[in-house]
């Protein structure tokens, strides 16, 4: 995410969930931090669940919920399969948020159930008391209409502008809002789901779908392998699907059915390549689901079905590394996954590593190289605006909500840690060790402990004389970067340099720069790397030759527009305000909020522009932006 005076936008940062969260903390002088885990942290301890696995652990759950778009609920039950993992067992406790819990039964019998009172981060603990005999209980429900995972939109805020559409988002500890269950990435579930809709809408899920399914209003699903909660997704809307592929295809309403199917025709490809460098993939099929533009990340990996914004739609596919990052997580983090939020880095730092090396493999070693530099740029940004316990990747989250997780920490410094372990070792060595390492962890959840014990007895057994683990600590338990880390080059940003310096000096006018050949990265980069001030005069120059007020990348468009911001450049400042209201992406839109808010004439445009949109924003992206407008 843009967290600094440079617009810095990269690859990873298209990703979702999988995306880095806007940070909002100030840059602050850095404290002392110990070069290792505090001792009171105990590993595998998920301090964001109030359930108790370890007494009583969720193994399948069964949804059956119907769709009101009138009252904005999902209404109806899940009924929890169980095992007593403890002797004597007694009670089952399961995350809620904002639950109107109307009767839970066990064996057909209403049961005694408790609700606790809210925790501001947590929600509200719901303890059951299970009879001996019971394996399973059924809890009836419905949700707030105010769902911190649920976002209703009308027909007004959609492609088609005819029909309403409803979409899930669960991660980091939003399944709760829609789900009574024990939202903890270590507890891993199979599900299946009945789900009643309007007649003349398709529901889609994180399980099997079937494309030729009759759209009738009542749909069932099935997810046969297990997976963590945050993986659970919904969606509901006039959606059409289109094959890419042989296992691949995508959903989305008809007015964007066949962009999106040639802006991601190589999906297939994709998937094809990562098989054969780490392994069969383990999800039967994988689909697409374009949502509306009000989806607040770039991406979410749930399994067979990524969740995608619209604003990487580019018609260049410029910006797909978006999508071989979401089916990289099919490996890392849907089939190895982080145990607590403490551990994230080991999903996200993998996965960008993977999708880094999908792309070069697709499209060779000089993108590889651009979106390595873009990437780094944009670590080093963060580096310089978190504190410095913000800056490990094995971060103490307690006290904190559970989003507070992302940044560019566990998705960019974690794949460098293993760039720089891959260079060490060399490439097919470690090839090898991921693919072992996926094969040996699948479907299960680990924490960082779990994963250095596993490094200690194979690639540090393996290159005693290459790795040490006093390096490899200071990777994931010190701020910052180790000195000697890898720093990404590309020789098609020396040129981009060159033709910046030289327009800055006054040696070649705008218009005369060669940009035919420019891919998106190197307007991002030419961009992101301007100096901080700009005349009105460089300004309408830069507009003119270019047509960046007018950009269709919404890339470029999110980097100039902050350029105009930082400089009040009048002229762009309708495009600014349009751009605000019609995208609903926190990545996109909360830098500008932030710049904007620095004076009281923007932040009045700021605030003017966040009224008209909040009603189409996700509540994810209206907290995350509603502080700038506190007085």
């Amino acid at each position: 995410m843009n967290k600094l005076s440079l617009v810095l936008v990269s690859a990873p940062l298209l990703f979702a969930c999988s995306q880095p969260a806007e940070n909002n903390k100030p840059t602050t002088e850095k404290p002392a931090v110990a070069a290792e885990k505090p001792a009171s942290i105990v590993s595998g301890t998920d301090y964001h669940s109030l359930s108790n696995p370890d007494e009583v652990r969720v193994t399948h759950l069964e949804l059956d919920l119907s769709a009101d778009f009138d009252k904005h609920q999902l209404i109806g039950s899940v009924t929890l399969d169980f095992d007593r993992i403890k002797d004597g067992a007694d009670t089952l406790v399961v995350d809620t948020r904002d639950l109107d819990i109307k009767q839970v039964t066990a064996e057909g019998k209403p049961v005694e159930f408790k609700l606790a009172a809210e925790d501001e981060n947590l929600g509200s603990a719901l303890s059951i008391s299970l009879p001996d005999a019971a394996s399973s209980v059924t809890i009836e429900y419905s949700t707030s209409e105010d769902a911190s995972g649920v976002q209703w939109l009308t027909p007004a805020q959609t492609q088609g502008k005819e029909h309403p559409f409803l979409f899930t988002q669960a991660q980091a500890i939003h399944a709760r809002s829609f789900i009574p269950l024990q939202d903890s990435p270590q507890v891993r579930v199979t599900y299946s789901a009945h789900i009643k809709t309007p007649e003349d809408l398709l529901a889609v899920m994180s399980a099997s779908n079937d494309p030729d399914t009759a759209r009738d209003g009542d749909y069932s699903f099935d997810m046969p392998q297990p997976i963590p909660s945050y993986l659970i997704a919904l969606a509901i809307g006039h959606l059409e699907f289109k094959a890419m592929g042989e296992r691949t295809g995508v959903y989305a309403e008809p007015e964007i059915l066949d962009a999106a199917a040639a802006e991601f025709e190589d999906t297939e490809s994709m998937l094809e390549l990562t098989e054969k460098t780490y392994g069969p993939y383990s999800w039967d099929r994988y689909d697409l689901l374009i949502l509306p533009p009000s989806f607040p990340f770039g991406g979410m990996e749930n399994p067979r079905l990524s969740f995608i914004t619209p604003t990487v739609i580019a018609g260049d596919k410029s910006l797909v590394s978006l999508i071989a990052h979401e089916l990289a997580h099919s490996w890392s983090g849907n089939t190895v996954t982080n145990a607590t939020w403490r551990d994230l880095w080991l999903n996200e730092g993998f996965t960008t590593y993977l999708t880094y090396r999908i792309m070069e493999m697709l499209y060779g070693t000089d993108r590889f190289n651009m979106e390595a530099v873009l990437g780094y740029q944009s670590l080093e940004a963060d580096i310089a605006a978190l504190p410095e316990n913000d800056q490990i990747l094995a971060i103490d989250l307690r006290g904190r909500g559970a989003d507070d997780v992302f940044s560019d920490i566990p998705y960019e410094k974690g794949a460098l840690f293993l760039r720089e372990l891959e260079q060490k070792v060399g490439r097919e060595n470690f090839d090898a060790f991921l693919m072992s390492y996926f094969k040996k962890f699948s479907f299960q959840s680990i924490t960082t402990d779990t994963f250095l014990t596993y490094l200690d007895e194979t690639l540090l057994k393996q290159y005693p004389e290459k790795l040490s683990k006093e390096r490899i600590n200071a990777w994931v338990f010190e701020p910052g970067l180790p000195e000697g880390a890898p720093k990404p080059e590309s020789d098609a940003f020396d040129k981009v340099d060159a033709s910046r310096t030289a327009w800055l000096n006054g040696k070649e006018a705008a218009a005369d720069i060669d940009t035919s050949a420019w891919t998106t990265h190197e307007w991002l980069y030419f961009l992101n790397n301007m100096p901080s001030s700009l005349s009105d005069e460089q300004l309408a120059e830069l507009d003119s030759a270019f047509g960046l007020t007018e950009s269709h990348n919404n890339e470029i468009a999110h980097s100039w527009l902050m350029i105009a911001v930082q400089n009040e450049y009048k002229p762009a400042y309708n495009r600014l305000h349009d751009y605000l209201v019609s995208i609903g992406r926190n990545k996109l839109v909360r830098p500008l909020y932030r710049e904007l808010v620095k004076t009281p004439e923007g932040k009045a445009f700021a605030k003017q522009a966040f009224e008209e949109a909040k009603p189409g924003y996700h509540p994810m992206t209206v907290r995350a932006n509603e502080g700038f407008f506190e007085d």
